[in-house]
């Protein structure tokens, strides 16, 4: 059987230079998943997918300098980076959440996007297609370790990996929440990159798992909660490394795991604080979510896995 390749462009930093992006994520380590093979940098790939792209924008003249300037250099031929790939086999997939701040850009990179792709999804209601993110993870681990490992030794009991960004109102609630959490004296262990000198960072990791594995319960804190499509990888993170998941987002979540296989944080504020109190002093509700972790596993591994839904999608074509 011939694989269709899979091309990448994406507008995070130097992820389509990357020529294994997502071969952790196929049983064989070399990004084949059923018919399809992902090589991000491919230059004559079957399909391209766009992965959180922006498209560029017209920059306006906004200081008084400007005025006297030459008209703005013309926007980039975006065309040249399509490989010569045809528009109907073009993904445009967006990732990140539809925070206020942002919207506009969404908005406008899913207007571009319908004039280049085929497909153009996001999780968002004001997207040409709305849907859920197909599961991406950030753990070291081979597909092959994660399928087939039992849970891993727990020694402790409550980890949280978040970062210190705080350039929008939900990422600046969040810093408060980590504040208040603190200061409740609830033992836990925090890790991140650019946390505030206040919080007792044990510091940046280079691999999740490490900050996870060991750990029975994970605060999975979402940064966007208010509509029934956006999920991300804190979440499929969390589960992959046999942590139940102390979760904070929207719907979405319920929809695609079975019940049982996370807990609800239910706000936060003081309520949530006494809910963490309670749900880490034991290891109780773990053992009793065993069952359905590993179910949720399967699920993330198998059927949200971006590879499987690359395939079938690509699947259509053939």
């Amino acid at each position: 059987m011939n694989l269709a390749t899979i091309g990448m462009i994406s507008g995070y930093s130097g992820l389509e230079k990357k020529a294994d992006w997502l071969w952790q994520q196929a049983p064989d380590e070399s990004g084949v998943w059923g018919n399809i093979q992902i090589r991000a940098n491919a230059t004559k790939p079957d399909f391209l997918l766009m992965y959180q792209f922006d498209f560029p924008q017209q920059q306006t003249n906004k200081t008084w300098l400007d005025r006297f300037r030459k008209s703005p250099k013309p926007l980039p031929d975006i065309k040249s980076r399509f490989r010569s790939v045809n528009k109907d086999r073009i993904i445009y997939l967006l990732r990140e959440p539809p925070l206020e701040e942002v919207v506009d850009i969404a908005k406008y990179n899913y207007q571009e996007a319908e004039k280049y792709c085929g497909y153009v999804s996001g999780p968002d209601d004001f997207a040409p297609v709305p849907d859920y993110m197909p599961a991406i993870w950030y753990h070291g681990n081979s597909f092959r370790e994660l399928n087939e490992m039992p849970p891993p030794k727990k020694v402790a009991s409550c980890s949280w990996i978040t970062s210190g960004i705080n350039r929008t109102l939900n990422h600046r609630q969040r810093l408060e929440f980590l504040r208040s959490l603190e200061q409740s004296g609830i033992p836990f262990s925090l890790y991140g990159r650019n946390l505030p000198l206040w919080s007792n960072s044990l510091g940046e990791l280079n691999n999740k798992w490490y900050g996870m594995a060991p750990y029975y319960y994970n605060l999975s804190i979402e940064n966007y909660k208010d509509n029934d499509w956006y999920v991300s990888e804190k979440l499929w993170d969390a589960l992959l490394a046999w942590c139940l998941p102390i979760y904070y987002g929207g719907p979405a979540a319920d929809k695609l795991l079975p019940p049982g296989s996370f807990l609800r944080l239910p706000s936060m504020d003081e309520k949530g604080i006494a809910y963490i109190k309670e749900v880490t002093a034991t290891p109780d509700a773990w053992y009793e979510a065993k069952g359905a972790i590993a179910e949720a596993r399967q699920i993330i591994l198998h059927k949200l896995n971006l590879l499987n839904w690359l395939s079938e999608f690509t699947a259509k074509f053939q």
